[in-house]
């Protein structure tokens, strides 16, 4: 039974943290929760940054998880602005960083996410190069790009993946010159295969958007502060005016390493390493979201899931956990995006090698298709691309395991309902 004179802190400010706090207060909890969040703004949501915040069709208080006077009136501590900058797991006990204070826990939660990934060539330091990762960078990256579609102005994009793609949407939206520089054979490779990576290639080409493959950045050429060109491994000179780093992120596990907590390997995405119930080795700290390595029984492997559904559905599984609830968290990964007039979900795990046939069915050549790759028969992930009101039944194949035929699989005729076993 948790008692009311507990204290549970959570660390990071985002969906998960969010979400978290809110399950407590759902779930009767009404002992202190304290919220701290290195951000000045209120826990947000981070879809909007790269999608309709970016391209000014939402507004910046749409981006929220809550309005501002939803924390105190349910008695949620909010630190904005502040650090933890150690976890001292005898004293049950973390300090912030900005004034030492002290704040003893009964039980903490740690969801402090993800940070870019930097490049490490010259020319970093220059006033156009870029990262989207907070609200503060989409309100930057937004003037840019309106600023390079007025003045006829180029972006150079390291890294062809969801970030890199939804940005070169946005900018030619705005009417920026686009170029990406992507060191696999097609945008999304390693996530989508080749099959699947072209779709969206050629749906960028349509756009004006130009792919360099198979090379990376070198350096950045700059003057008086100012990007001039972007220059790659294979000695061409791109122009630019700006340049996006995209080129993923990587979980912020340094306050949860240097308290002595498990952290998993490269191979299992180098997060936090947690339990099926988001507890880390230390059975009074939980971990959820971008910088948690959870089991998942169904895909037998460990996974580290960047994506938005993980942060809404992770962090309130860790608030029951902390409350001793048994439930163990096993969500099919899922994640969306939109890029000019594609709308697309996925559901599932198929990471390359993992299968051995990718089934469309649908129109792939008009962009209105699902995908499903298949081992063994097994329907390992989904993708529906402009088809909608399907993903209940794409999770529920996947989360079968079950054989099923890939000729009925294909035939848009055969309801998807009627595959289930």
């Amino acid at each position: 039974m948790v008692d009311a004179d507990q204290t549970f802190v959570i660390v990071g400010g985002g969906l998960a943290g969010a979400k978290a706090a809110e399950t407590l207060r759902a779930e009767g909890f009404s002992g202190r929760v304290i919220l701290i969040c290195d951000e000045r703004d209120h826990p947000y949501e981070r879809p909007p940054l790269s999608k309709g915040f970016l391209l000014g069709k939402a507004e910046r208080d749409s981006v929220f998880v809550h309005e501002p006077a939803w924390y105190a009136q349910h008695d949620i501590e909010l630190h904005l602005g502040q650090t933890v900058d150690r976890i001292d797991r005898a004293a049950r006990t973390v300090r912030f960083g900005d004034d030492g204070t002290i704040v003893r826990y009964d039980k903490l939660l740690l969801v402090t996410g993800a940070e870019p990934r930097r490049l490490d060539i010259p020319g970093t330091d220059l006033a156009g190069v870029h990262h989207l990762r907070r609200l503060a960078h989409a309100e930057r990256l937004k003037g840019v790009l309106a600023a390079l579609g007025r003045d006829n102005g180029h972006l150079v994009i390291a890294g062809g993946g969801w970030i890199g793609l939804e940005v070169a949407a946005a900018a030619r939206t705005y009417g920026a010159e686009v170029t990406v520089v992507e060191h696999g054979p097609t945008p999304l490779h390693g996530v989508l295969g080749p099959e699947l990576g072209n779709v969206f290639a050629q749906l960028h080409q349509e756009h004006g958007v130009r792919f360099r493959f198979g090379v990376r950045l070198t350096e950045i050429v700059g003057q008086d502060g100012m990007v001039l060109a972007a220059r790659t491994d294979d000695g061409e000179e791109h122009p630019a005016h700006d340049v996006l780093a995209a080129i993923g992120a990587a979980p912020r596990v340094g306050l949860a390493e240097a308290a002595g907590l498990e952290i998993a390997d490269r191979e299992h995405g180098g997060g936090i390493v947690v339990d099926e119930r988001l507890r880390t080795s230390d059975p009074d700290i939980y971990a959820a979201g971008d910088v948690a390595s959870f089991p998942h029984a169904l895909f037998g492997t460990r996974l580290r899931v960047e994506h938005w559904a993980n942060a809404l559905n992770g962090g309130p599984a860790a608030a029951r956990s902390m409350l001793g609830q048994e439930a163990a968290y096993d969500r099919v990964p899922y994640f969306f995006t939109d890029q000019y007039d594609l709308g697309m979900e996925y559901s599932g795990w198929a990471p390359a090698g993992s299968y051995d046939q990718v089934v469309i069915r649908g129109d792939a050549g008009k962009r209105e298709f699902i995908a499903f790759w298949v081992k063994e028969g097994r329907v390992l992930a989904g993708m529906n691309v402009n088809v909608w009101d399907v993903t209940e039944d794409i999770q529920k194949l996947v989360r079968s395991g079950e054989p099923v035929d890939t000729e009925a699989l294909a035939d848009p005729k055969t309801p998807l309902g009627s595959l289930l076993p």
